[in-house]
């Protein structure tokens, strides 16, 4: 038996297995990508072509399939003839070919040959039962064999579809599952063996159904998108837009295998239909955005510029594309009810789709699975939903009548059958909370609890069990999660930053030196904090409130200075984006728990302003004391942030040139990795793989880092002043003279450059940390003054995009 996974082998090195390769080298693990010698290969060369080119792809890949460059190193080409003595090293391989069970049986013989005993074999199939795939192979192969189902693309789609056959060994299951979990950062739903398991078996249906229903009631696309999106809480593309992002054509290839392996009277062999809009469409190439474009596409207008077009589902001619307000949309903001009985032609094409997707999902139960959980934790994940189907039944509910109650009888009335789920639900919903603890209903009728591994869980999970916030505002709030440590949670739109967030970072500083061991700020959002609410500082420049705007600098600066020199040790744990103010947050903080999928970096100008909080100071800082380490003089004075200064030997441009060049052009990560590269993660931080072990993870860092803390020590630092203001200018106007800068960006890059080389001196100066915030705060207000900055934030308010003036 494979007791862990150190080495893996992909077989099929197309989009999905290159992907596949990728990921497990994400989690540094060496990886063999294998494929069969094209017939055009010589003796003795091109025979790994296959392979080799698909790494290329992988380098060049956009979204990166790998989070970071170096990671390319771990991942090998391979043929299907020479090269199979390599499949005796490695611990896990995985099947990713053509979706023909013919193909997968005869490459399962050749593998069989040559594996090691006990490693285990896996395919990323989604339509061929697992049953099917190992008929007629020896027993102790189908006691190593198993379904890993990813969902595309694999770095960034958390959920995989764990499958186990009657035969397979628990513990080959075990393995696969906490290797996907905890280094591949996957939501791990294990699945029984039926046709499309589970996601696709309701994603399929609910597409399928959508289409469908827009199609028989005339339902423009963009309506369908807007009604079948955030109001339910679906990704803005919709039910037709997501269509266009997987492939409309790889639509009826599943249904083809829906219709091969699915129970004669299944509800979707009942509805499933391919309407001619659709066949004309794949027919003509409109294949979504992989092909000439699906239900929408981008033209050129009569001025030259791109518009966006939408497909008429009943003529199939395109037209501008509509933003419509509806009325069931408005609705919904008072509940899922009111979305499903609003009267206008989107909530009754709302509530047919609904109606059939949760009847249908419902009905599932226990077929595809013995919880409704697994359930909704496969569609959140896999489909990114906001709620699964059963909590979406529940959310159907209202203070005097249950969720499935109200479901039920709407059913009754419509002449549907009323699931057994639903039935032994009765007048309750589907998921409780009893004392603390989350429940789900169950098929036999009752409850279970809901149970969490004490290292994944989130923020919702400790809301869950009733706790109340230990302080709060309107902008944030303070957890108390246990063992002494305390959890600072914004909670403003995007997790932007006001003066109230501000001041939860100092009333949160002052609770924890009382009451707690270590402080941990983190949130369940995709986005860790997108930075200051720019919206306050239009405001107040319009009204030339400039002292207000010098004092929220002040009052930012203060609260992250509180952090970083505080008693007790703070674990920053962003996910998603950390934009500006949140980027400085990071860089006050002692150490970084990252979730792998985290996007940060100094923004502001962007806005026409720069980084006021701090992030100038703590980018200067850092750069120096990297070189600090390696300067021979420097190097006797300890780790990246224990030198004192003044370091008068050191040579600091190099440090300030780094700085400006991240800060200037508003560099962000595209992942942790880089994160690390840019040293916003210092050599305390870690990675965290999986999202719904951040918090944990970050909390455990806290906790060590709280046995022995010692406050960081302030210094000094000498900067050169004109001397590197005048090269940094020279590589502005540089910059300028080639149309890489625009006349703003000139303005706000050579306010940059004063801040990092010490101000206006004109000879090398010995700064304080506070004077350094202190040339922040002045170039800040300077630039907020300027009309080419209000133009900014106004365009970024209104399209939440840049200006480039």
């Amino acid at each position: 038996m494979s007791a862990k996974i150190e080495k893996v082998a992909v077989i099929g090195s197309g989009v999905m297995g290159s992907a596949i390769a990728a990921h497990i080298a994400n989690a540094g693990v060496p990886v063999f990508l294998f494929d069969i010698v094209p017939d055009d290969a010589g003796p003795n060369k091109g025979r790994t072509r296959l392979a080799e080119e698909a790494i290329e792809k992988i380098k060049k890949s956009d979204p990166a399939m790998l989070t970071h460059k170096s990671r390319i190193k771990l991942i090998k080409p391979a043929n299907l003839e020479d090269d199979l003595s390599l499949f005796g090293e490695v611990d896990w391989i995985i099947e990713a070919v053509l979706e023909r069970i013919d193909v997968k049986q005869k490459l399962y013989q050749k593998v069989n040959l040559h594996r090691k005993r006990g490693s285990i074999i896996s395919s990323n199939t989604s339509t061929i039962p697992l049953h099917a795939l190992v008929e007629g192979m020896p027993d102790a192969f189908k006691h190593d064999f198993l379904i890993s189902h990813f969902f595309n693309p694999p770095r960034y789609m958390r959920l995989m579809e764990l499958v186990g056959g009657k035969e397979t060994h628990a513990s080959q299951l075990e393995v696969i599952r906490k290797f996907a979990d905890v280094r591949l950062g996957k939501g791990v739903v294990e699945c029984k063996d039926t046709p499309g398991f589970i996601a696709n078996r309701i994603g399929i249906f609910w597409l399928e159904t959508a289409l469908l229903e827009a199609i028989k009631q005339q339902i423009p696309v963009e309506v369908a998108d807007l009604v079948m999106s955030k109001p339910v809480g679906i990704p803005r593309t919709g039910v037709f837009g997501l269509m266009d992002l997987i492939g409309i054509d790889l639509l009826p290839l599943i249904a083809k295998s829906f219709k091969a392996n699915l129970k004669e009277g299944d509800e979707f062999l009942k509805i499933y239909q391919e309407p001619e809009v659709i066949t004309n469409m794949i027919n003509d190439g409109y294949t979504g955005r992989k092909g000439k474009g699906g239900f929408y596409r981008l033209a050129k207008n009569a001025d030259g510029k791109k518009t966006k077009e939408a497909k008429n589902l009943i003529t199939g001619e395109y037209a501008p594309a509509i933003k419509p307000k509806l009325e069931s949309v408005e609705a919904a903001k008072e509940g899922l009810r009111s979305l499903v009985t609003n009267e206008d032609p989107a909530g009754k094409y709302a509530w047919i789709v609904l109606r059939n997707i949760l009847h249908y999902t419902a009905s599932l139960i226990p077929e595809i699975s013995d919880d409704i959980t697994s359930v909704d934790e496969a569609m959140r994940l896999g489909y990114n939903w906001k709620w699964g189907p059963f909590e979406l039944i529940d959310k159907l509910g209202s203070e005097d009548m249950a969720g499935p109650k109200w479901f039920a009888g709407k059913l009754r009335a419509e002449g549907l059958s009323i699931p057994e789920i639903i039935q032994k639900a009765g007048d309750k919903p589907l998921y409780q909370i009893l004392e603390g603890k989350k429940q789900y209903a169950t098929i036999e009728g009752g409850y279970k609890k809901i149970t969490h591994s004490p290292e994944a869980w989130m923020l919702a999970d400790v809301k869950e069990t009733g706790a109340k916030p230990v302080i709060r505002n309107a902008s944030a709030n303070l957890w108390d999660i246990g063992d002494g440590i305390a959890c600072l949670e914004f909670s403003s739109k995007m997790n932007s930053l006001d003066p109230m967030s501000l001041e939860m970072v100092v009333r949160s500083t002052e609770k924890v030196k009382e009451s707690f061991a270590g402080l941990v700020i983190a949130n369940d959002s995709d986005n860790f904090c997108v930075g200051a609410n720019i919206g306050v500082l239009l405001f107040a420049s319009n009204v030339a409130a400039w002292k207000v705007i010098d004092g929220i600098i002040k009052q930012g600066q203060e609260a992250y200075m509180g952090l970083k020199y505080s008693p007790f040790p703070v674990v920053s744990a962003p996910s998603g984006l950390a934009l500006g103010g949140g980027c400085e947050m990071l860089l006050h903080s002692d150490a970084v728990q990252a979730h792998i999928e985290t996007y940060t970096g100094l923004v502001e100008v962007g806005v026409g302003v720069l980084p006021g909080w701090g992030g100038c100071k703590e980018m200067l800082y850092r750069n120096l004391a990297v070189r600090a380490k390696s300067d021979s003089v420097a190097a006797k004075l300890g780790g990246m942030f224990s030198f004192l200064s003044p370091v008068k030997t050191l040579n600091t441009f190099p440090a300030i040139e780094e700085s400006f060049r991240n800060i200037a052009t508003a560099r962000v990560s595209k992942s942790a990795e880089e994160a690390r590269d840019m040293l916003i993660l210092n050599e305390k931080s870690r990675i965290t793989m999986n999202r719904k072990r951040l918090l944990p993870d970050a909390k455990e860092l806290c906790l060590m880092l709280a046995k022995k803390y010692v406050p960081p020590v302030s210094y000094n630092i000498s900067l050169p002043g004109r001397t590197a203001r005048a090269a940094l200018d020279m590589g502005i106007r540089g910059f300028e003279k080639s149309g890489k800068a625009t006349p703003h960006d000139v303005v706000v890059s050579k306010m940059v450059a004063r801040v990092l080389s010490g101000g206006k001196t004109s000879i090398t100066k010995e700064l304080t940390e506070q004077e350094v915030l202190d040339l922040e705060r002045e170039a800040f207000v300077e630039l907020v003054k300027k009309e080419g900055t209000l133009a900014r934030i106004e365009h970024m308010l209104e399209t939440g995009k840049p200006l480039r003036n």
